[in-house]
């Protein structure tokens, strides 16, 4: 008996027209916007730098408690500073600041806003780090329905 044939589709380039940034303001975040920068010019996407901040555990010290609002603050201004220099090199940035876990709201907000790649840093991590401190890059490409592009601290920007 013969075997059906399906066939494929036709390979279509991947050309993505919005990227989301992940960033920590760390150096391979600042990698991963150099990266998004390059696909960006080269396929003529809008990209988007997301920062998402955490609250810190409650710290008591007497009556010292915290103040969430300076957490967030300092996020904006950080971000705010970014875009900035960002925006220097790609017109077509914007910048979001949200509160949350880190992976959850990268992939809330990829899906919500129809990113078709997502870019971020990665810091490598190993052993007693990660277990203890977790990869929200891991758990976003594990559970991203779209590409993602993960780059570290000592990555080569492209020309």
């Amino acid at each position: 008996m013969p075997t059906p044939f399906t066939p494929f589709a036709p390979f279509a380039p991947f050309a993505p027209k919005h990227i989301l940034v992940a960033t920590d303001f760390e150096d391979a975040s600042r990698h991963a916007e150099d990266l998004a920068v390059a696909l960006a010019a080269e396929f003529g996407a809008r990209i988007t730098l997301l920062h998402v901040w955490t609250a810190p555990p409650p710290v008591y010290a007497g009556a010292f408690a915290w103040p969430i609002e300076g957490v967030e603050a300092a996020a904006r201004a950080a971000l705010e500073r970014r875009l900035a220099s960002l925006r220097q090199r790609h017109a077509r940035s914007e910048a979001m600041l949200a509160g949350g876990h880190p992976a959850d709201v990268i992939l809330a907000t990829a899906a919500a806003d129809h990113a078709d790649l997502i870019v971020m840093g990665t810091h490598g991590r190993r052993g007693l780090p990660h277990i203890v401190l977790g990869s929200t890059a891991e758990r976003v490409l594990r559970q991203s329905n779209i590409p993602v592009l993960t780059t570290g601290a000592t990555a080569t920007t492209p020309t």
